[in-house]
């Protein structure tokens, strides 16, 4: 195939690859934008709410290993496309639930569909694009996270509005997804490494597993990805019922204005800043870790203010904590740059199972269901401070908002493991390389 005709084809597959993680991150939000009429449904407190997003991620994670080996030695675009059927079938399953027990039940299918796309499509992307254009590639990829928590926050509350039901959401979801899944089927997949400067060897690698996690950047970027995603989740799981309980916003209101924080800010930190990364990189070894630590930095500071400074204009609240989200996209670009740089081609789906199991096992499925926790516990202490005898939606409130100061905290121990990433970066990064030509082992 010609360098042009390659080039072709790269973008083509990439832009399939980004719709596909847009409806992926559609179809998780809708349980987050509907949580206060599911709770007031079924009448669920908010460790409950957690458990909908923690079970899931629980799921996704566990499921995301044994794929991810699969995608380093079968065919991706066939694992992509079955996942991205089932997921999108049983989302319109979902609409169907009938309590709390069986949506959770349902949603743990979801993960499993979910879990069979992100370490394949990575792995794609890493050998369809060269080093100096990954950055590039990684943002327009990922664009599908901001995109479809956009599309869902602005339009969800809407379909729940104009059909009088939160179950409308799940079956509107599901068509374009198993459109999406056909055309997964037909990508022509390059060969493994294909974007290197040098080739490498295609003979399976003993131990994997072991190989990916001798490698020191890699658990510092997989501890990082693990706080990180423990406020992600968090933010996304609960700002909405925050918004509707602290400032009185009403559903639709208040999932536009998540939209606004957790979705509109990633258009301009993913494009933006996977060119900066890029760049950064060229000039500087560790240029990305610590533009990625520095972007953690400020995203703290403009999180934790935002909450600190109590019942202040929403329009204020909003403003200040999206620019501090909008630093924290930078941690994608970055970060899942960078685990390429320093796993070899033959392990990178692998490598990148890991990295989503630490992510979501203990980062996304605790970020929910440890605000849950902790927001049922301070409202119980603002009801016994009041000396009120039952708990009320103003102690409701009061213990979500505190309880989301979570979220900044876990964005600064974010910022100390990318630090420490960023100083065994270099030496693994030349490790990998040193280790990559043909026949050499891994």
């Amino acid at each position: 195939m010609q360098p042009s005709t390659q080039a072709s084809n790269a973008w083509r597959v990439l832009f399939l690859l980004f719709l596909a993680n847009l409806f992926n991150f559609f179809d998780r939000t809708i349980p987050a934008i509907i949580n206060e009429p599911i709770r007031l449904a079924w009448n669920l407190n908010d460790f409950q709410l957690g458990l909908i997003g923690t079970v899931f991620t629980i799921v996704y994670a566990i499921a995301g290993v044994p794929l991810g080996r699969m995608a380093d030695t079968g065919a991706r675009r066939k694992i992509m496309g079955w996942g991205l059927m089932a997921w999108s079938g049983l989302t319109a399953v979902n609409g169907f639930a009938w309590n709390f027990w069986s949506f959770l039940l349902i949603r743990m299918g979801i993960g499993v569909g979910e879990a069979s796309y992100a370490p394949a499509a990575n792995s794609l992307i890493g050998d369809l694009f060269p080093a100096h254009k990954r950055a590039r590639a990684m943002g327009i990829f990922m664009l599908g996270l901001p995109l479809g928590l956009l599309l869902a926050f602005f339009t969800v509350g809407a379909m729940v509005q104009a059909f009088d039901s939160w179950r409308a959401p799940f079956f509107i979801a599901a068509v374009p997804g198993i459109v999406l899944a056909l055309f997964m089927f037909f990508i022509r997949e390059p060969q493994r490494g294909a974007a290197e400067a040098v080739k490498i060897s295609q003979a399976p690698i003993d131990k994997p597993l072991r190989r990916v996690l001798a490698i020191r950047t890699f658990w510092w970027l997989t501890l990082a990805g693990l706080t990180f995603n423990f406020a992600t989740y968090a933010c996304n799981a609960f700002m909405v019922p925050m918004l509707m309980r602290y400032f009185a916003v009403p559903l639709t209101e208040a999932s536009v204005a998540t939209g606004i924080i957790v979705g509109l800010t990633g258009l301009v930190g993913l494009t933006l800043g996977g060119w900066l990364a890029d760049r950064i990189h060229e000039r500087f070894e560790r240029g990305r870790l610590l533009f990625a630590a520095v972007s953690m930095l400020i995203a703290t500071l403009c999180t934790g203010y935002a909450l600190l400074a109590g019942r202040i204009e929403v329009a204020v609240f909003i403003a200040v904590f999206a620019v501090g989200w909008l630093f924290s996209y930078n941690f994608y670009t970055c970060v899942y740059t960078a685990i390429q740089d320093v796993i070899e081609p033959r392990l990178r789906a692998t490598a990148m199972a890991l990295f989503f199991a630490g992510l979501y096992l203990l980062g996304g499925g605790l970020g929910p269901v440890v605000v849950g926790l902790l927001s049922d516990h301070f409202a119980e202490a603002a009801m016994l401070a009041e000396g009120a005898n039952a708990l009320s939606e103003a102690h409701k409130a009061v213990g979500l908002h505190d309880a989301m100061y979570l979220i900044p905290a876990s964005l600064l121990l974010t910022m100390g493991f990318l630090l420490q990433a960023a100083r065994s970066f270099g030496h693994d990064a030349r490790t990998m390389k040193a280790g990559m030509a043909e026949g050499v082992p891994a």
